[in-house]
């Protein structure tokens, strides 16, 4: 059997190696490394794939939320609500930006941000609320954007666990995850469903002004060379990365369907276990499943993942620190017990294997040494 891995690149890289060595052999040989025609091109390509007006590439998914936020003109003070059950990105850069993170809980079947908390939260300072599209499937999109509406906030997407995934509007409409919002961001490291191979993120919106401002952004507040409009950073996709996802964007659906299989065959194996509660599947969102997220019942899960690694399983807790508990976000506001699904997960969840290149021997090997576990 071959060797059982979290996420296996390697493998998925030798199927399309050839594209890709003569793709970054391009590159180098064009010495157009930043900025060059293929940042362009998967640029287009990503755009028509999302169904969106506007894609602007950037160097890293952190650095898309950050200038996502830049973009609208938040002022220090303002607050940001967003959820505690999420990797600290998305609370990081509304932090390093002077802004108020307010942080509310999540809905234990999907582990995303719970609706109603949300509306609970927003207070007279509200200017934006940070939905996270976690492990795969997206938000319950058209309540959020109710609320927002509602009370004249933005929608910033961090889409970076859930590209590809579509959400289905109570009228059968769909739109691709991280195209609801004002503006949406994603990362494309390595790891990711869409990822390249170093660091890389990009930025969508529908609003041409707002991708303008955002354009300028990302290159140092510069719309003509030398000319500093606005504040701004560095942040650009360089051209090696572009041409790989330019690629790699054309497997994207493929790769889901994959994932979804090994869910499937995951699924079926935990069936029934009263110990085992197999990722919830919502009637409004189409999942990806970049984690496969089981949640445990009176077993040790800790242990659990101990034992899948002695026997050469690699298993992932995420997140096994809620944000609100984090030492770096420690706020008088929030104490342990606030936020109780969040904590409930936090010490509960465990995330098994998921990858494009799983085989049945390997699924069969991971589910039989989880059951053997649970069941002992």
């Amino acid at each position: 059997m071959k060797k059982i891995q979290m996420v296996d690149l390697k493998s998925q890289y030798q199927k399309i190696q050839n594209e890709i060595d003569t793709a970054v052999i391009d590159v180098i040989r064009s010495t157009q490394y930043i900025n060059g025609p293929e940042v362009k091109n998967f640029q287009k390509d990503f755009e028509e794939y999302l169904g969106v007006k506007n894609v602007i590439p950037c160097a890293n998914g952190t650095d898309a939320l950050q200038v996502a936020m830049m973009s609208l003109d938040l002022k220090p003070g303002d607050e940001v609500i967003t959820t505690s059950f999420t990797f600290v990105a998305t609370v990081e850069v509304i932090a390093l930006l002077g802004l108020t993170p307010v942080l509310v809980d999540v809905c234990e079947d999907t582990f995303n941000i719970d609706p109603d908390s949300f509306k609970k939260a927003i207070t007279p300072k509200t200017k934006a609320v940070v939905p996270v599209h976690l492990f795969g499937q997206c938000v319950d999109m058209e309540a959020i954007i109710k609320i927002a509406e509602e009370n004249n906030l933005y929608i910033i997407e961090d889409t970076a666990q859930a590209i590809g995934a579509d959400y289905i509007f109570s009228d059968g409409n769909k739109r691709k995850a991280g195209t609801m919002g004002h503006v949406g961001a994603t990362s494309f490291f390595p790891s990711k469903n869409l990822g390249c191979y170093g660091d890389g993120g990009a930025i969508f919106t529908n609003d041409d002004e707002l991708a303008k401002k955002i354009a300028i952004i990302v290159n140092h507040g510069m719309h003509v060379r030398y000319y500093h409009d606005s504040i701004g950073v560095n942040s650009r996709l360089d051209s090696v990365q572009a041409a790989i996802l330019k690629i790699k964007l054309k497997y994207l659906d493929e790769y889901a369907d994959a994932r979804r299989e090994a869910a499937d065959y995951y699924d079926n194996a935990f069936a029934d276990n009263p110990k085992l509660v197999t990722p919830a599947r919502s009637s409004f969102s189409t999942h990806v499943f970049h984690q496969y997220t089981l949640k445990t019942k009176d077993i040790d899960r800790d242990k659990l993942q101990e034992y899948l690694m002695s026997n050469d399983i690699p298993a992932m807790i995420y997140y096994p620190v809620p944000m609100h508990m984090q030492k770096a976000y420690i706020d008088p506001r929030y104490k342990e017990g606030d936020f109780p699904v969040t904590e409930k997960l936090s010490k509960s969840v465990i995330s098994l294997p998921m990858h494009t290149e799983l085989d049945e021997e390997q699924l069969s090997h991971i589910t039989s040494k989880v059951l053997e576990f649970v069941n002992k």
